[in-house]
């Protein structure tokens, strides 16, 4: 039986779009309906994310099957910016793959742990659930006001002890002599270090794999997200000849230039903006 290609192909960010920056979960509950929604119609979605596995399988994909997801829906997690993968439904899980190669060397994360653990504990925790990066995260008890200056001083910390190891590390505008294989990337509830070819481009690359291996893949895609880095999957996408749209749910930060259009929901930001964007195609698709 030939499958027919779906109209329409999701690679979304999970915080801010769909996890709550606050909660740190799915706080509005018309996400995880109409997410259910479009997967059931066949609408692909993948979840290009620097979370671990774990989260996106308690947090997100625990929500969806309890909410009816079909188990034969095209959904999947493209963890840690690319580095980690998996089917989220029984058709298409073949287990968690983790790209070994983009795995931080054990003494480095070991020398991160310790840093963290000596000065950092009453403002940020460390995400067990990593497999190939490191990410130390926003306590919830904890302001933004209180968190962000220690985000800052700890990313400056991890630079210095990333140089001490003369490792190549890039830091904003800040870089390494040494040859660069490491950056360190600031957010707004966390900081990552990473390698350096980890990204939300190789996420989408991830995810059209993982889509070609399950069935036809769509021309149409919207790709969303609340940071600069996000706009890497529409970059892949376009350059790939696909049509795609990216939606900033955070446009304050500021829109760049681009070739392909950039879709903002008014006056909406983060989960809010997120739960418009699925409203609007579940809407669309029962029209």
């Amino acid at each position: 039986m030939t499958i027919a290609t779906p109209p329409l192909g999701l690679l979304l960010d999970v915080d801010g779009p769909i996890a709550s920056p606050i909660t740190r979960s799915i706080a509005i509950d018309t996400i995880t309906h109409d997410l259910v929604t479009l997967a059931n119609q066949g609408i692909p979605v993948v979840f290009n994310t620097g979370r671990s596995d774990e989260f996106i399988r308690d947090q997100v994909v625990k929500p969806m099957l309890a909410a009816g997801l079909s188990m034969d829906a095209r959904v999947f997690g493209v963890c840690e910016k690319g580095a980690v993968w998996f089917g989220a439904t029984m058709t298409n899980f073949a287990g968690v793959k983790v790209d070994e190669s983009l795995q931080l060397p054990p003494h480095l994360v070991a020398e991160l742990r310790a840093l963290f653990e000596a000065g950092y504990r009453d403002t940020m925790f460390w995400d067990p659930g990593k497999r190939a990066m490191v990410s130390l995260e926003q306590r919830t008890d904890v302001s933004a006001e209180a968190f962000l200056p220690e985000r800052d001083r700890f990313a400056s910390d991890a630079f210095e002890l990333l140089e001490r190891n003369g490792i190549g590390a890039e830091l904003g505008d800040r870089a390494s002599a040494h040859p660069v294989s490491i950056r360190i990337e600031p957010t707004v509830i966390s900081t990552d270090i990473e390698r350096v070819s980890l990204g939300k481009a190789l996420g989408a690359e991830r995810a059209l794999g993982l889509l070609a291996d399950s069935g036809p893949i769509p021309r149409m895609w919207r790709t969303v997200g609340d940071s600069r880095s996000d706009y890497g999957m529409a970059d892949f996408l376009h350059a790939g000849g696909f049509d795609v749209a990216h939606v900033d749910v955070r446009p304050a930060d500021g829109i760049p230039e681009k070739p392909y259009r950039v879709i903002t929901q008014g006056e909406l930001i983060h989960d809010e903006a997120g739960a418009e964007f699925l409203a609007h195609w579940v809407r669309e698709f029962a029209a």
